[in-house]
């Protein structure tokens, strides 16, 4: 697979010229079902970071342009979640090999799984807690007792509060009330899912994540209020 932004002359390389719209011409021709929606969700992914002029449009450089040929080549001929995608942008500007970058979707799974002992080191839990996580659903296994490494900040918040003496089994309400509102969040992206269109499933997924910042943000500042009327602030 061609690195992203491989240039001999790095100024050319990274110099914004290039309107959404004369990106999306130039990918055409490799990636005819690439739309301006599935730019910008690249985007907003933080897998391509074009300038922004004065008026707001953006302008990519011809680094950019690799980055997204990067992507969409690793979607289309590997199958591979953005997630791994990006670590291996990450690790290409660090000047390291992409990890799994010449391998098929096959790779992902064994880089993804984690051995309890290995996985618990990790989130700094016990064995008994992180037994107690699987046991009230903040973590899952495999059928070989592996668990994802993407469940880690859930298992290292967990471990922070255990620290604190909350264990795993007072945290149930937490998982209810995420449930909850996952769902309530479903119900409104749910029309726009059924979308045939992969720019109507991207608009979908772009307004899932602008539902979950502001439901965080809503969660966040309900607590910080609650939080101050203990401290009779």
């Amino acid at each position: 697979m061609p690195q992203p932004g491989a240039s001999a002359d790095r100024d050319t390389d990274t110099a914004p010229r290039f309107t959404i719209g004369e990106v999306l011409t130039a990918l055409r021709g490799d990636f005819p079902d690439v739309t301006i929606s599935k730019i910008r969700y690249l985007e907003s992914e933080q897998l391509v970071h074009p300038q922004r002029t004065p008026s707001g449009y953006r302008k990519f450089s011809l680094a950019d342009v690799a980055r997204l040929r990067y992507v969409l080549a690793a979607q289309r001929d590997q199958y591979l979640p953005l997630r791994v995608i990006k670590a291996q942008l990450d690790a290409l500007d660090r000047g390291a090999a992409a990890a799994g970058a010449d391998g098929g979707a096959d790779d992902v799974p064994a880089a993804e799984l984690l051995p309890a002992e290995e996985f618990a080191r990790g989130a700094g839990l016990t064995a008994g807690q992180l037994a107690d996580c699987v046991e009230f659903g903040f973590v899952t296994t495999d059928a070989e007792g592996r668990h994802r490494s993407a469940e880690l900040p859930v298992a290292r918040a967990v471990a922070g509060l255990a620290r604190h003496g909350i264990e795993p089994r007072h945290l149930r309400v937490h998982r209810t009330a995420v449930e909850r509102e996952a769902a309530l969040l479903e119900q409104v992206v749910t029309p726009a899912l059924r979308a045939r269109s992969e720019e109507g499933r991207n608009r979908a997924a772009e307004q899932l994540q602008e539902l979950a910042r502001l439901s965080a943000q809503l969660h966040s500042a309900l607590l910080d209020a609650r939080l101050r009327e203990v401290l009779g602030a």
